[in-house]
């Protein structure tokens, strides 16, 4: 068995059922052909860097798991015959390929994270300073400061 990770992008305007529903069927075609799912994590919807299929924005999502190459093959083909999928993408990578493996991994980097965050705190409490909520908040949520354009005069070239 190998790692692999599929990233997919489907059409934006589907709703969370349709979504759940693509997602719930790559996982049962995961689990029927004895793989193991590691992490299924949804994205959102977001802006595409260039236009696919006429589309500017898509819902993206991100399933890893460990199995066989005729999983992979299998979700592929599942990808390219419907056409809610804009784009998808299987990487292979390294990792823990047995279920035990995978939660191990998964609970250390969950301790890993947890650790990052509390030496950050606790950081920015012995240099003195408070976190504000605007540091904390994703970028999205950040309040956007237009910065003053200045136009300098140019003469015109008849003048």
């Amino acid at each position: 068995m190998q790692r692999y990770e599929v990233v997919a992008i489907v059409l934006a305007d589907l709703n969370e059922e349709d979504i759940t529903a693509l997602i719930e069927r790559i996982q049962t075609i995961i689990t029927d052909r004895k793989g193991v799912i590691a992490k299924v994590d949804k994205w959102g919807k977001r802006h595409l860097a260039y236009e696919i299929k006429k589309q500017r924005d898509g819902y993206y999502f991100l399933i890893d798991f460990a199995g066989d190459g005729s999983i992979v093959s299998e979700i592929e083909r599942n990808y390219k015959i419907d056409d809610r999928v804009l784009k998808f993408m299987t990487v292979k990578k390294e990792g823990a390929t047995t279920a035990e493996g995978i939660e191990q991994e998964a609970a250390a980097a969950e301790a890993k994270r947890a650790q990052a965050k509390v030496e950050a705190e606790a950081g920015a409490v012995a240099e003195g300073k408070t976190i504000s909520q605007t540091e904390k908040a994703p970028r999205e949520a950040r309040p956007h400061v237009k910065k003053p354009y200045i136009k300098e005069e140019v003469p015109t070239k008849g003048e």
